[in-house]
């Protein structure tokens, strides 16, 4: 076989004896092709699947078997899988290194649901801010917000950073369908300035709204896009501050700050401090997704993230669609030696889905220290990567079917085109179940010869096949569909981490860079020459950098 995998780590003999049955069972099958799997098996593609709230998945082209499925969920049961999601649902202070429960799922809980945290119910202070969310929402569409000149708000800017920028651009493409079509949303995250100069080019600002997404309000990429924002709106609108008050919004939890930018605190909508950005796109954060697709449907993709929750909480783990890719994930990881899996949604309103479950992914469990602070002794979350089809399969998919690394594969498609064209939609689905299957079965030498292929082009047109996928299919894409795949790949991550005796929930890589960056700026910036105390490579890019300053 062309593709190399790692043989599994030696220090799983010694951890959890669903691990040690897995290690041997790994060894026993980890050379079957999964045509034998097939051959062997007629039913196998109508058997190991599972479906639940709308969402079917088709896990018969992985290199499993059904005692892989036994031992994984074993492995979930003697990891206390269970009990840490129960206790999630509860409100418990699963993130230990922050001392916070872990309240996404209090996001999209219903009314009548209670999640406690320190003696206190949460569910109402969430609905709370999405009725304050609707009754704002419903002014600005209807067109009863004005802008400081007496004029309708047609434009709507997001400034935010990680999840507060990769959630709304990730929601409202794939949701363009269901947008009010007359205004236009755009999306700031980088502080490079082409990417303000770009977004607000064409806008006028007496149209133009911001939505400025940081809990603490001093996050230094969003508040340097934000002040420059306030900036090139009070040079359009002849310097009147009062006027940052109709233009701008707030989604954060520091009414100081807000007060200080000129923002009133009538207009700051609050997120609970124990959800982490990468998993709050349904809360405050999503207030331009709002925006663009009115209360009722928002409110629509909350009912797809619970029911999804729902599915998770309650499903036996044989049929548990969150779980088992859980587990087929860490199969792959600890057993395989896979470093990357990709995500190919085969919906152009997905294409920026990949990117944000980049984030949620490895994010959440790049992580190197167990729950107890002790280094963790085998891999953890593997690269996530992908691209919307057919547009990968003429970019990276040759690597996949003939490289030599095993990348499994997550494809996501729909029954339904939210704009059927004749027969586009079936040539587009023709072509995901059609790379699952090339993936999965390949072409032997034999049918390459079979096909009048000479003896020397023979090796180059074969493909080995037992490359393993997921297929994940749904009806159509709607809010509430989106809903419950974002939820979906949360509760994936989850069962992930619990396997690995990691924490999911804190980002403390994230900050160091960030700390740097702080002690740099000023270096850079200093008309006098700075003393340098970085490293040498360091101290040189800051040397060439300001020579480069002294030129413009």
């Amino acid at each position: 076989m062309a593709v190399h995998t790692q043989p599994i780590s030696q220090h799983l003999q010694g951890k959890r004896s669903a691990w040690r049955a897995l290690a041997s069972h790994y060894r026993k099958i980890r050379e079957v092709h999964l045509r034998k799997f097939f051959a062997d098996d007629p039913l196998r593609g109508q058997r190991m699947t599972a479906e639940g709230v709308g969402i079917y998945l088709d896990y018969s082209k992985n290199r499993v078997t059904d005692q892989t499925i036994k031992l994984l969920i074993q492995l979930a049961a003697e990891s206390g899988l269970q009990a840490r999601i129960d206790a999630m649902f509860r409100g418990e202070k699963i993130n230990i290194t922050e001392n916070r429960a872990a309240l996404h799922v209090a996001l999209r809980a219903p009314r009548r649901a209670t999640v406690f945290v320190d003696g206190e119910n949460v569910v109402p202070r969430v609905h709370a801010v999405l009725d304050r969310m609707t009754q704002f929402c419903n002014r600005v569409r209807s067109g009863e917000w004005k802008g400081h000149t007496g004029k309708r708000i047609r434009n709507i800017v997001n400034i935010g950073i990680g999840g507060a920028a990769l959630g709304p651009v990730m929601a409202y493409e794939a949701l363009r369908t269901y947008s009010d079509r007359t205004m236009a949303f755009r999306f700031i995250a980088n502080i490079d300035g082409s990417d303000f100069v770009e977004a607000v080019r064409d806008l006028d600002p007496s149209e133009t709204l911001f939505v400025v997404c940081s809990n603490s309000f001093t996050t230094l990429e969003t508040m340097t896009n934000a002040y420059s924002a306030r900036a090139w709106l009070l040079a359009g609108l002849g310097d009147d501050k009062s006027s940052i008050a109709q233009h701008f919004v707030a989604v954060s939890t520091n009414g100081e700050e807000v007060i200080k930018f000129g923002i009133p605190t009538v207009n700051m909508f609050g997120v609970l401090d124990s959800v982490g950005g990468r998993f709050s796109i349904d809360s405050a954060i999503g207030l331009s997704t709002m925006l663009a697709i009115g209360a009722d449907k928002f409110r629509a993709m909350l009912d797809g993230f619970h029911h999804m929750d729902m599915h998770f909480l309650a499903t036996p783990f044989e049929r548990n669609i969150p779980v088992l890719m859980g587990l087929l994930t860490v199969w792959y990881v600890n057993l395989f030696g896979v470093q990357t899996i990709a995500l190919l949604p085969y919906e152009q309103y997905l294409s920026r889905f990949p990117a944000y479950l980049q984030q949620l992914t490895m994010e959440s469990n790049g992580k190197h220290v167990t729950l107890i602070g002790t280094e963790v002794t085998q891999s953890t979350s593997p690269v996530y990567w992908g691209e919307s089809g057919t547009n990968g399969q003429y970019s990276f998919c040759q690597l996949i079917h003939q490289g030599t690394s095993l990348v499994p594969c997550d494809f996501l498609a729909f029954g339904k085109s939210l704009n059927p064209m004749g027969r586009h939609h079936d040539m587009l689905l023709a072509n995901a179940f059609a790379q699952a299957e090339a993936l999965a079965f390949g072409k032997s030498a034999e049918q390459v010869r079979a096909e009048g292929s000479p003896d020397w082009l023979v090796p180059h047109r074969v493909c080995d096949g037992n490359r393993p996928s997921n297929m994940i299919l749904a009806e159509q894409l709607s809010p509430e569909t989106l809903g419950k795949l974002v939820a979906l790949y949360e509760h994936s991550v989850f069962t992930q981490g619990v396997i690995w005796n990691i924490n999911s929930f804190d980002q403390w890589g994230v900050e160091l860079g960030t700390d740097l960056a702080q002690r740099i700026i000023p270096e850079l910036e200093s008309a006098e020459e700075p003393v340098l105390e970085h490293d040498s490579s360091t101290n040189a890019l800051i040397r060439r950098y300001r020579n480069f300053r002294k030129t413009t």
